[in-house]
C-alpha cells in the first residue's frame, strides 16, 4: 500500500483523550486519504493508553494504522521523532492528542508540501488570534509569549509561534533533521525549526484554529525554565557542531 500521508499522535497517559479523538482522525483520514496511516506513539504511559490505542484503531479499514509503545517516559520529542521516523508517507503530520487544533485543518499544512511549495509547515496561533476558539489561561499565554520572543532572539527564527503542537513534513528532505535531534522533550519543536532553517529548508508558519483544553501537562514555571534551558542548550550544540551533519545531509537531499 502507498502511502501519501502518515499522522502521527505522540500520547503520555491521554488513554481518556485517545477513545474520542482517534475515531475522529480515523473517520477523516477515512473520508479524505485513503493512501494514509496513523500512528500513535505511547510515550511510556501508565495508564490503559497503549490498550485504548489498539482498541479504537483496529476499527480502521482503509487506513493503515500501528501502535509504537515502550515503558520509559522519554519525552514528547522524542516520541514525535520516533513516530515520525517510523512513518511511511510521503508527508508526516504529527499532532498532540487532544486536537486542540482540529484534524480538519491538516489540508492547511500538508496540501502546500505536496504541492511543492514547502518543506516543513507548522499551525501557528499567533498569526491570527481570531482563530483561537478557547484562549489558554492568562497567565500560560503570556508566557508562551515571552518563549517565543527569547526564541526569536536566541536563534534567529523568524516566526511567532514555535509551540503549536501541529507540524508537518516532508519527509525525503527532512528525515536527517529528525535523525539529529536531540532535545526530548517540549524544546524540541524549537529545534527542529532550528535544524531545518539553518539547513535552508522552506518553512511556513500557517495560521490554524485552535481551542484549549485542560489536562495539559505543562507546569507553566517549572516547564518554563527547562524549556530556556533547552534553547540554550540548542545554541551550545550549533556553536559545537552539533547539527552540521543534520543539516548537511537536508541539503544534500533537497
Amino acid at each position: 500500500m502507498s502511502i501519501s500521508l502518515s499522522i502521527v499522535i505522540p500520547a503520555y497517559n491521554e488513554a481518556e483523550r485517545l477513545g474520542t479523538t482517534l475515531p475522529k482522525i480515523l473517520d477523516y483520514l477515512s473520508d479524505n486519504l485513503s493512501e494514509s496511516e496513523l500512528i500513535v506513539v505511547d510515550d511510556g504511559s501508565t495508564d490503559t493508553t497503549a490498550a485504548v490505542a489498539r482498541e479504537r484503531l483496529s476499527a480502521a479499514e482503509r487506513v493503515r494504522t500501528s501502535v509504537l509503545s515502550y515503558q520509559s517516559n522519554l519525552g514528547k520529542g522524542r516520541a514525535v521523532r520516533l513516530g515520525l521516523l517510523a512513518s511511511r508517507g510521503e508527508v508526516a503530520l504529527f499532532s498532540d492528542a487532544d486536537l486542540s487544533t482540529p484534524i480538519t485543518e491538516t489540508p492547511k499544512l500538508v496540501a502546500p508540501i505536496f504541492r511543492g511549495e514547502w518543506d516543513l509547515t507548522f499551525g501557528s496561533r499567533a498569526l491570527d488570534r481570531t482563530l483561537i476558539g478557547v484562549h489558554q489561561p492568562w497567565r500560560r499565554e503570556q508566557g508562551g509569549r515571552v518563549f517565543n520572543l527569547v526564541v526569536r532572539l536566541a536563534t534567529g527564527l523568524p516566526f511567532w509561534d514555535t509551540q503549536c503542537g501541529f507540524k508537518a513534513f516532508r519527509m525525503s528532505v527532512c528525515r536527517p533533521i529528525l535523525e539529529g535531534a536531540t532535545v526530548d522533550r517540549f524544546g524540541f519543536d524549537v529545534e527542529l525549526l532550528y535544524i531545518a532553517y539553518r539547513a535552508g529548508l522552506r518553512l511556513k508558519e500557517v495560521p490554524v484554529r485552535w481551542d484549549h483544553y485542560e489536562g495539559s501537562k505543562v507546569n507553566v514555571a517549572s516547564d518554563s525554565v527547562k524549556m530556556l534551558g533547552e534553547v540554550a542548550l540548542i545554541r551550545q550544540q550549533a556553536r559545537r557542531g552539533i547539527y552540521d551533519k543534520a543539516i548537511k545531509a537536508s541539503r544534500g537531499s533537497t
